[in-house]
């Protein structure tokens, strides 16, 4: 029989919508995991689909004709500050507590979730590995759309691109990132509201790469799905058990030597 998802540790709250359904606490990364699988399978096995939905926002005259929308240009600028910001709010909440004297350990775990998701999944899977490996050129820039690359389908290491390549979405790991944040540090009476508004924020931010000929679809569905991914992973050691870095911590003790 499968482990329930309620979690009996006092602080730890989990989503009266997850729990509802019945999940369990390794669901998410089955289901994350199922949807990289999904994606990489379907496009390998179609990649004509990357440049039909790119031509959607292509004219031969005019190119991506709405990357120079003010609206949508504002619409990425954004993603920084919205990032700061809700960097701020977990840590400063994590600070006002620590002034007031009140427990900090579900806290002082969801600030952990918060800043490790962020490092580990839009910073070293998707910018540093992906992004700086696999050479993807970007719509813009494949003969196709007026460039002069290749087109390469996903997970096709290519040279097309040197540096800051197109798979996977960098915006669109932050976006899904995002999501997993309100999902996990919003209080419960707040979720309808909150989370429905950062779904829209973040399908908007995602897809806003599509228009402007900077990624393809398949590097943005890839992009939260692995993203998603590795926040599973990374919630369960630092919130769900946290029990795991202490043994892990212990063990590791045990294997150094003694000092002289």
């Amino acid at each position: 029989m499968s482990q329930s998802i309620i979690i009996r540790r006092p602080g730890v709250r989990v989503s009266n919508l997850i729990r509802s359904v019945g999940l369990t606490r390794d669901d998410a990364a089955i289901l994350a995991a199922a949807a990289v699988l999904a994606v990489s399978v379907y496009f390998l096995a179609f990649p004509g689909v990357d440049i039909a939905v790119s031509r959607l926002f292509y004219r031969p005259e005019a190119g991506f004709f709405l990357a120079d929308n003010p609206l949508l240009k504002a619409l990425r600028k954004s993603s920084s500050l919205v990032l700061a910001l809700m960097l701020l709010g977990v840590i400063g909440r994590l600070a006002w507590r620590a002034l007031r004297r009140r427990p900090l350990g579900a806290a002082a775990r969801r600030a952990v979730f918060v800043l490790a998701a962020l490092a580990v999944g839009p910073g070293l899977v998707v910018n540093l590995v992906l992004k700086g490996l696999w050479g993807r050129a970007r719509p813009v820039q494949i003969d196709q759309f007026g460039g002069d690359a290749a087109f390469t389908p996903v997970w096709m290491v290519s040279d097309a691109c040197q540096s800051n390549c197109s798979f996977v979405s960098g915006e669109g790991s932050s976006a899904a990132w995002m999501v997993g944040v309100l999902l996990v540090v919003t209080p419960a009476k707040w979720r309808p509201v909150v989370l429905p508004l950062g779904l829209v924020y973040a399908f908007a931010l995602s897809m806003n790469r599509l228009a402007f000929g900077g990624h393809f679809l398949s590097d943005i569905l890839l992009s939260w799905a692995l993203t998603a991914l590795v926040m599973a992973g990374v919630y369960r050691v630092t919130v769900a058990s946290p029990g795991l870095v202490r043994r892990a911590r212990r063990r590791f003790r045990g294997l150094q030597p003694l000092p002289a």
